[in-house]
């Protein structure tokens, strides 16, 4: 591991907490897929309300960090860059259905 492992560590625990939070702050909303109820406003408390997508944040940060603890470069700048692809779909994909389906 990491010589940096337990700030590393400390901060990939933070991260967890914004998920929490994200999740928490979505409710019953929260799924994996890509629904959209007709008429409900969008959720802007918890971490929404700075930020669109504060989940996928977590994600990027888990895949920069988690692999930083092991010294995992290869793995940390690969998964990163195929994280980004699928991320860019899922986020247009995501925003679209927003607006067109939600109450802003």
């Amino acid at each position: 591991p990491s010589s940096w492992w337990l700030g590393i560590a400390a901060v990939i625990l933070s991260v967890q907490i914004v998920r929490y939070w994200a999740l928490c702050s979505l409710g019953a909303y929260w799924n994996t897929k890509i629904l959209v109820v007709p008429g409900v406003e969008l959720v802007k408390k918890g971490p929404y309300k700075w930020m669109k997508h504060p989940n996928y944040a977590v994600v990027i940060l888990e895949i920069l960090l988690i692999p930083l603890l092991y010294q995992a470069y290869v793995n940390m700048c690969l998964f990163s860059i195929f994280n980004a692809v699928l991320l860019s779909v899922r986020i247009r994909a995501e925003d679209k259905a927003l607006q067109e389906y939600s109450v802003k």
